[in-house]
């Protein structure tokens, strides 16, 4: 077990390493921040003097450096446009980012859990293939676009809830359930497909044979020994659901990381981007080496 940690720990860190990198070489490619930040009559001596000020005319490989041995010490630089830390920044936004992608994952699963447990449980075909039907309508609509139809049903028609911005829990209900829905159908064919397999082995023969109800078997034997593959695709969601919410976050105008990111593209705000990639990609190998470690709670035959 230590050897799989520490192996997993360094994967981890040689990734995060790799994703700052690569997000370091493209922002640096996507134009010149000083020239946003000067009139449209500023001379060249002036652009030449920002340029000096931020850094920018050293040569990329000196920058490089630079900012790799500034961010070991976790220094990712200031925000060009607010002069503040640019860390400091992105963790003011995380709170947001984890109670949106928290709550909608907590609603992909829970529906199907729910639904899937219905779908096995009941014996009739057209309830099955309803939900089946609904899950995969809904996986059809890009976020973007359901997003904006909640908004135009329950917030502009019926006036239920609010649409933007971050405050009551009401404000949680519509972005949860846009991010949140989106896998269900997902999640609902690994769940069936998971029950089916179980369905099949000894042990639940050897559970009916001995008078057992069907609620008692798909509870109590069948569902933590197909919850496997579940948590495995459910953690690696939930890693994209805090780096991908992208586009919930800006429809809704969720102040999360994404759509701090979002902002910080288009105003060339390189140390802000880079400090959220970093973020959210630590976050996200955290994750996936915790799902890893479950494995074994799960399932006591997986051994590392």
């Amino acid at each position: 077990m230590l050897y799989f940690i520490t192996k997993r720990i360094l994967q981890s860190i040689l990734t995060v390493f790799g994703v700052v990198t690569v997000a370091f070489f493209l922002v640096r490619l996507s134009g010149d921040p000083s020239l946003l930040l000067l009139s449209a009559d500023a001379t060249q001596e002036d652009i030449a003097a920002i340029r000096d000020a931020m850094g920018l005319n050293r040569p990329i490989w000196v920058q490089y450096l630079e900012f790799i041995g500034n961010a070991l010490q976790g220094d990712f630089g200031n925000s060009i446009r607010q002069n503040s830390p640019a860390m400091s920044l992105v963790l003011e936004r995380v709170p947001a980012t984890l109670e949106l992608a928290l709550t909608s994952f907590a609603v992909g699963i829970g529906l199907a859990l729910i639904l899937g447990t219905i779908m096995r449980i009941t014996r009739k075909v057209w309830l099955r293939e309803a939900i089946m039907w609904i899950a995969l309508a809904r996986q059809a609509f890009p976020v973007f676009s359901f997003g904006l139809l909640m908004i135009l049903v329950f917030s502009v028609g019926l006036g239920w809830l609010p649409s933007l911005g971050r405050g009551s829990w009401q404000h949680l209900v519509l972005p949860a359930l846009t991010l949140g829905s989106y896998e269900l159908a997902l999640y609902l064919r690994l769940f069936n497909a998971s029950l089916a397999t179980e369905q099949r082995q000894d042990y639940v023969r050897t559970a009916y044979a001995k008078g057992q109800g069907r609620l008692q078997v798909i509870f109590q034997h069948m569902l933590p020994n197909a919850l496997l593959p579940i948590v495995t695709v459910a953690g690696i969601n939930l890693g994209l659901l805090l780096g991908g919410a992208v586009v919930t976050e800006t429809v809704f105008s969720w102040p999360g990381v994404g759509r701090l990111i979002v902002q910080s593209v288009s105003q060339r705000d390189f140390p802000v981007i880079i400090a959220g990639v970093f973020l959210l990609s630590l976050i996200f190998v955290v994750i996936n080496l915790i799902v890893d470690l479950l494995y074994s709670v799960l399932d006591p035959r997986v051994r590392f």
